[in-house]
């Protein structure tokens, strides 16, 4: 069975879920982490927000705030939003004539050339392709990572195979539909760790950079898209725009299930700047950038395992709804500039910020904070 079962129960369409029909679907999420929907086409960029609005009604504006507009940000090229709708995203591949308010956009689909420190030769680009960068969906400063997004394909390419690689010298890969989503589980990635490791997970914090998306730009990308290669290409602090000290955010490294109550390994390797190691009363602070990063690899790379990754392959009409505060997930594939792929993306900041292991659990304080 996958870590991740889809769960394609048949429900009433989207636009007209009672209470009845979105329990069902929010017990689905909680429990399965992703959920599938298919022949969904009808849904409008409007039923989408209301859709993933509903996970936390005090919501309201999209996960990543303006800082999206910021030009030197790495998420700026790969977004375009919905004018109408400005919690919905437009992302996908080549030129679109017009699409909801928007005209003659053209759309790039990551590649992991543009990103990580190696790349694969070109004449094994069509065959072979790499995960463009685990991740979260938050901005994992000021404002607190949505608890769903909602991925919805209105215009898939015609179905080709490729072979993603690790390319870290486990001779990992794993064939993938082209253009797949990849999603791995927080949940098996903690219960992968030893009992000494998921004790230093439950104690630690994870801070973010300011500005992460910023500060990674100068920065490279290991090539399995798990975390950064440390070379000191971060753009400096006193280089970003103004940094409010009250918006930076230091996390627990593990977040909980609000209705199972498991805990998940949940870290932005890409965003991660510091880690506070908790010892009983004690914490010590571990801001040697490099040190920070191969600890957090280490702990997460045995979760992206390739049977520990669900791929989606991706039909028209498919709405995929993921638990974001359980899941990392990852662009991968790469698409000729004629192959046009056109998907929806919304999620929204949340009200709340995710809680962590218990006192019980050595976790200290459930509820996380911005520092």
């Amino acid at each position: 069975m996958s870590p991740i079962p889809k769960d394609r129960k048949k429900l009433t369409p989207i636009p007209s879920l009672t209470d009845a029909d979105f329990s069902v679907v929010r017990t689905a999420l909680f429990e399965h982490q992703v959920v599938v929907f298919k022949n969904q086409s009808h849904v409008s960029p409007r039923a989408q927000f209301e859709l993933t609005q509903r996970f936390d009604p005090a919501a309201t504006s999209y996960g990543h705030g303006a800082t999206l507009d910021a030009k030197r940000s790495i998420l700026h090229p790969d977004l375009k939003t919905i004018p109408h709708q400005p919690q919905v995203q437009v992302i996908g591949n080549g030129f679109v004539p017009s699409y909801e308010g928007l005209t003659k956009i053209t759309l790039k689909h990551p590649h992991h050339r543009t990103f990580h420190a190696t790349a694969i030769p070109d004449a094994e680009d069509r065959d072979f392709t790499r995960f463009y960068r685990w991740h979260i969906d938050a901005a994992l400063y000021g404002l607190a990572p949505p608890i769903a997004t909602t991925l919805l394909a209105v215009r898939v390419p015609g179905g080709r195979l490729q072979t993603c690689r690790y390319d870290d010298g486990t001779g990992d890969e794993l064939v993938v539909p082209l253009g797949t989503t990849a999603f791995v589980s927080g949940y098996a990635m903690y219960d992968a760790l030893s009992a000494a490791d998921q004790a230093l997970a439950r104690t630690t914090k994870v801070e973010y950079a300011p500005h992460p998306y910023i500060w990674m730009s100068g920065a490279k990308s290991r090539p399995d898209g798990l975390g950064m290669v440390s070379e000191g290409k971060e753009i400096p602090l006193s280089q970003l725009p103004e940094v409010e000290e009250d918006k930076i955010q230091i996390l627990p490294m593990c977040w909980r299930n609000p209705v199972t109550g498991k805990l998940a390994l949940q870290i932005h390797p890409s965003a991660v700047r510091k880690l506070h190691l908790g010892d009983g009363d004690r914490t010590t602070v571990l801001d040697n950038l490099a040190e920070v990063r191969e600890l957090v690899h280490r702990l997460q790379r045995p979760g992206i395992a390739p049977q520990l990754v669900y791929a989606h392959d991706w039909e028209e009409g498919d709405l995929v709804l993921f638990h974001n505060r359980s899941v990392l997930h990852s662009v991968v594939g790469a698409f000729a500039p004629d192959e046009v792929r056109l998907f929806r993306q919304c999620n929204v900041a949340a009200s709340t910020f995710p809680e962590g292991p218990n006192i019980e659990e050595g976790g200290g304080a459930a509820t996380a904070v911005a520092a």
